[in-house]
C-alpha cells in the first residue's frame, strides 16, 4: 500500500509530510486502516465524533484552513489499487454519512479502473533505461540528506502531478523510506514492506526498495531505485489481468519456459488441472497459445526497457543474452 504515483487538485502537500502520517504516525482513516477495516471510506468527523483534533493529521494542517476529510481505498478483487482523499475548508460543512456511503460504493468500480490502466500500451520510446541504479539517503530523522544524479532523473520519470518541487520531496520516495525506518534491524531489503513497483510516463517499471543501513553513529535509511527485472514486473500484470493466485503460478512457470507435465510436477496437480487453469488465463488475457501468452504479458508491458538490459550494471538486473532473449515462439527465461 505504498504510494506508486499522485495527482493532486487544489492542494499540494509535501512528500515527507504525507508519508509520515500515513506511515509513521498512527492516526484516524489511515488508507491502509481503511482498507483492512473492510470500511473502505471513512469520514473524518464522523469518525472523530466531531472532534477533528482528535486526529494528528488533521491537527498538523489546522492553521491552513483545512477542514473535513473524506478518505478512501480503492480495491477491485481483494487488491488495493489506489486512494483517494476529498478535503474541505474549515467553513465548510462536514461530509455526510450519505457522502461516505457514495465514495465506498464507487471504490471497485474506480479501482477497476486504476487496474485496467495498467494494461494500456505505451506507446512513448523515451525514458532513462539506459541509466543505472539511483540512491536517496536519509537521516535517522527521515530528512533527506544526498541523492543521486541517477535517483534524480529515476524520479523526473515517475507520475507525480504537480511534480514535487524537489526530488526528494516525491510521495513515491518518501513513502518508501517512510516504511524503511519501520522496518525492525536486519530486515531483508527486497523481502520486506519497504519496496515497490512504479510504472514511469514512458511506460517502464522501476523497483524501489528502502532499507536500513549499518556502520555508521546514525540510524540512516536508504531508497534505491532500479529498473524492474521481468519477475517483478509479471505478477503485477496478472493482478491486472484478473488472474487467480493458482492462474499467476501458471503464468510465471510459463513465462520460464516449463511443459505442462513440469508444471504439474511443480504444482503438485495433475497435467489436465493446468490445461484447465491455462485455458481460465487464455480467456483472461484475450490470447490462444502459450507462445501469445509470453508475448502479451511479458514482452508487451517490458518492452520499454528490454532492448537495453544486457548493459545494466551486473547485478542489479536480470541479465538478458542470447539464450534467453525471445525469438520466434520460445519462452523468455527469467533469473
Amino acid at each position: 500500500m505504498l504510494f506508486t504515483g499522485s495527482v493532486n487538485r487544489n492542494i499540494e502537500c509535501s512528500g515527507s509530510w504525507l508519508a509520515n502520517y500515513e506511515y509513521v504516525v498512527d492516526d484516524v482513516n489511515q488508507w491502509a486502516h481503511l482498507a483492512r477495516s473492510g470500511r473502505v471510506a471513512g469520514g473524518l468527523s464522523i469518525d472523530t465524533g466531531g472532534d477533528l483534533t482528535r486526529s494528528a493529521r488533521y491537527r498538523s494542517r489546522e492553521a491552513y484552513g483545512v477542514g473535513d476529510e473524506l478518505r478512501v481505498s480503492l480495491i477491485a478483487g481483494g487488491i488495493y489499487w489506489g486512494a483517494a482523499a476529498f478535503l474541505r475548508d474549515a467553513d465548510q460543512p462536514a461530509f455526510t454519512d450519505e457522502h461516505v456511503r457514495t465514495i465506498a460504493a464507487l471504490s471497485s468500480s474506480i479501482a477497476d479502473g486504476l487496474r485496467t490502466a495498467e494494461l494500456a500500451r505505451v506507446t512513448s520510446t523515451s525514458g532513462g533505461s539506459d541509466h543505472g541504479p539511483g540512491v536517496v539517503l536519509f537521516e535517522a530523522g527521515g530528512e533527506a540528506e544526498s541523492i543521486s544524479p541517477a535517483a534524480e532523473m529515476w524520479i523526473a520519470e515517475m507520475i507525480e502531478i504537480p511534480a514535487p518541487t524537489t526530488p526528494i520531496e516525491s510521495k513515491i520516495v518518501q513513502a518508501v523510506a517512510a516504511q524503511a525506518r519501520m522496518l525492525p534491524p536486519g530486515a531483508e531489503p527486497l523481502d520486506s514492506k519497504a519496496r515497490s513497483r512504479v510504472r514511469t510516463r514512458s511506460g517502464e517499471w522501476l523497483l524501489l526498495y528502502g532499507t536500513r543501513l549499518r556502520g555508521g553513529t546514525d540510524d540512516r535509511t536508504a531508497v534505491v531505485i532500479q529498473p524492474a527485472t521481468p519477475s517483478e514486473i509479471a505478477p503485477l500484470v496478472a493482478f491486472a489481468y484478473g488472474l487467480s493466485e493458482r492462474e499467476t503460478q501458471i503464468t510465471l512457470l510459463c513465462l520460464q519456459g516449463r511443459s505442462t507435465k513440469n508444471m504439474a510436477q511443480a504444482l503438485s496437480v495433475s497435467p489436465y488441472t493446468v490445461q484447465d487453469h491455462l485455458k481460465g488465463i487464455f480467456d483472461k488475457t484475450g490470447v490462444h497459445s502459450r507462445s501469445e501468452l509470453v508475448g502479451h504479458v511479458f514482452l508487451e508491458h517490458y518492452v520499454p526497457r528490454w532492448e537495453s538490459v544486457a548493459a545494466a550494471p551486473p547485478g542489479w538486473l536480470v541479465k538478458a543474452t542470447a539464450d534467453n532473449k525471445p525469438h520466434g515462439d520460445s519462452s523468455p527465461m527469467l533469473s
